[in-house]
């Protein structure tokens, strides 16, 4: 009788089988083979591994084959199967991605996967593929903005360093002001999400009159001080300013990272400030309000409070906004500052060589 191939195992080996076997995060394709050469190894012929594990005689027989010719790596990945021959050369595929990265269809900004099939005689679904092979997207572009600013270091430093290091006894306070935000009443009744189908806004609207939200986020807790007013004016900053003192402790020092909108730095403003010297300011660089960590609210806000939200009037919108805010404080969670300056340092020095070799 032919006997199945004996499978020997050192205890380093053995110790890896059973945590393959018993793996949570293991395919299940590889804790069943391990499972199959832990039971060759303790001595049982395929017929009784098959009866246990549920499984064909031909399959354990396989895998302990496999096991016995190459170890570990001759179970954790499928054999290469036979299969039909490639129809499209890789000369046609290299032509596809040249075209792709380095010119464009004629009259247009961008290929598309008919475009691109017209201009090389192949199908759309094929020219998909290769773009999937390759990780090509003609269809998207990401935007970018790098700072110019010459203190642009400076700066990066002193907010970063609010972030990841406060200074003792004082509130760090992320301003800034959300203006023109518009009070739009939908045309015609929405309708209502069911089974089947999702909620419906028809895509004109009614402009209602517009407000500012200015806000403040307190960068160690998540609570935010917010008013609404009319307009974005020196005036309207220097109210909130007073909005912001009469809500702090009055016993600690307060920092402010504002962006260079030139209502921060009016001279009314500086003056308020040289009368309230334990208010600081901190100043993003230009084009990087990014570093601004309020931005992150005010995206929550416009996705989850405004977008979609219907508003006959200014107070009415007003009054969805002061309903977010008051709901957002009543649960507050302040949001993570990960990277540090040398870190965006360096990925802007990296942004900037690929910059200059286009």
């Amino acid at each position: 009788m032919r006997r199945a191939v004996k499978i020997t195992l050192e205890s380093s080996e053995r110790a890896e089988l059973e945590r393959l076997k018993n793996g949570r995060r293991v395919s299940v394709r590889l804790a069943e083979r391990s499972a199959i050469v832990l039971h060759a190894a303790d001595g049982l012929e395929n017929q009784e591994i098959a009866k246990v594990m549920g499984i064909s005689r031909q399959k354990v027989g396989r895998w302990r084959s496999r096991y016995a010719e190459r170890g570990l790596k001759g179970i954790e990945k499928d054999a290469p199967r036979p299969g039909r021959l490639p129809q499209i050369s890789k000369a046609r595929r290299a032509e596809v991605v040249r075209r792709t990265l380095h010119e464009k269809p004629e009259g247009q900004t961008h290929w598309s996967r008919a475009t691109m099939a017209k201009a090389t005689g192949l199908s759309e679904s094929t020219i998909g593929r290769i773009w999937r092979e390759y990780g090509l997207k003609p269809h998207r572009v990401r935007t970018f903005k790098l700072s110019t600013d010459p203190r642009f270091v400076e700066k990066l430093n002193d907010i970063v360093g609010l972030y990841l290091n406060p200074p003792d006894h004082a509130i760090v306070l992320s301003c800034d002001e959300k203006s023109q935000i518009q009070a739009l009443d939908r045309t015609q009744p929405s309708l209502p999400m069911k089974k089947g189908r999702c909620g419906t806004l028809t895509h004109d609207y009614v402009r209602n009159g517009t407000t500012t939200l200015f806000a403040a986020m307190n960068v160690s807790d998540g609570t935010v001080i917010s008013r609404c007013q009319k307009r974005h004016r020196h005036q309207e900053w220097l109210k909130f300013l007073n909005v912001i003192k009469s809500n702090v402790p009055s016993d600690k020092d307060v920092h402010l990272i504002c962006d260079n909108y030139a209502t921060h730095k009016h001279a009314k403003v500086r003056a308020w400030a040289k009368n309230n010297p334990r208010f600081h300011f901190h100043f993003t660089p230009t084009s990087a309000s990014w570093l601004n960590m309020v931005e992150r609210f005010f995206r929550d806000l416009s996705e989850r409070a405004l977008k979609r939200g219907s508003f006959y009037d200014v107070n009415d919108l007003m009054g969805a906004i002061t309903e977010y805010v008051n709901q957002h404080n009543d649960d507050p969670k302040p949001y993570t500052w990960t990277k540090s300056a040398n870190d965006i340092l360096a990925k802007v020095k990296r942004a900037r060589a690929a910059l200059h070799k286009v």
